[in-house]
Parts: structure tokens; sequence; C-alpha cells
């Protein structure tokens, strides 16, 4: 079974994610919705099972995704399909769901693909690699949510098990 994971990242980590997915599937291909956003629909149709990431910034998904997504909705609801949504809101245990992460229950509630699989992923806080603009508006919104607001520091908070876990059920996809 052929399977292509698509992603969105904004300072790496869903790259991260999307690849640590692929190493655990194997033969797969990985695209980056932001170098091919107009990913041919006819090669699409090659693939068995169809993967795609995202993350979050400042509460919204890049919108290259949901247009990427109603470009190819049809074959999406065909196909296959799981979604991850990567966010800092989801170091949260009460806000790692989809259920309960309020980005990816807004955004599956807007989009017509329904995945088969879903799954909300802590992303990464690299203060250092941020602009100052996002450093101090991401330590904002990090003091308000009780988060870590040190800017010399770097966190990872994605659950590489979870990732495993996802990677599993994607496996086990038909």
């Amino acid at each position: 079974m052929r399977t292509v994971i698509f992603y969105l990242t904004q300072d790496g980590q869903t790259e991260k994610i999307a690849y640590k997915i692929a190493a655990e599937l194997g033969n797969c291909k990985l695209v980056s919705l932001r170098e091919q956003p107009n990913f041919p629909h006819e090669e699409l149709l090659e693939f068995d099972k169809i993967v795609i990431g995202a993350s979050i910034r400042y509460g919204r998904f890049d919108p290259l995704l949901e247009k990427f997504i109603a470009q190819h909705q049809g074959l999406l609801n065909q196909k296959s399909s799981a979604f991850f949504s990567v966010n800092l809101t989801a170091r949260k245990s009460n806000r790692n769901t989809p259920k309960t992460n309020t980005y990816t229950r807004k955004l599956l509630a807007r989009i017509q693909w329904q995945p088969s699989l879903i799954a909300v992923i802590a992303g990464a806080l690299r203060y250092p690699r941020y602009h100052w603009f996002d450093r101090i508006m991401i330590q904002f919104i990090m003091k308000i949510t009780g988060g870590e607001t040190d800017t010399q520091k770097e966190v990872e908070y994605t659950d590489w098990q979870q990732v495993a876990t996802f990677s599993e059920q994607i496996s086990q996809l038909p």
C-alpha cells in the first residue's frame, strides 16, 4: 500500500512528526504543502492512504490547508485518510484530542473532509528560533496559558509514543 503524507509546518515540528510517521510506516512519499500547494490530483490517485498534518500559529491553520482539502475533498473522503494537528495547546491533557482541541474541532466542522483517523499532537516551543515579534507574542500567550516563558529555552512537548501509536493506527487503515 502506498501512502502520501502532506504537511504544513511553521517552525519544523510538524515536518519532524511527518518524517517520524513516514519512518514508522515505510513506503511513503512526503510532501510539503508549502513547497507543492498544487499537488496534481491525478498523482494523488496513485496513493492508497493520504495523511495530512498541519500546525497552528496564533490560533489558525495555514490557509493552504483548507485550500488543499477543498481542492481534493472528494478523493480524500474516498480514500483511507488521516489528519494530525500540531499545536502547543495540546501539551495540556484536557486539550489533546479532536473533541477537546478547539482548533481541530473548528477545522473539522468547517471542512467537507472527514478523515478516517485524527490525532492532536503537542508541538514544540522554540523561542530562540523565533523572530522577535513571534517570540514576544508566543511568550505572552504562554504566560496567559501557564506555559514556559523563558525565551532562552526550547521545549519539545511532542509525545513520540503518541506519534508511534498514531502511525500504527494509520498502518491498520484499510
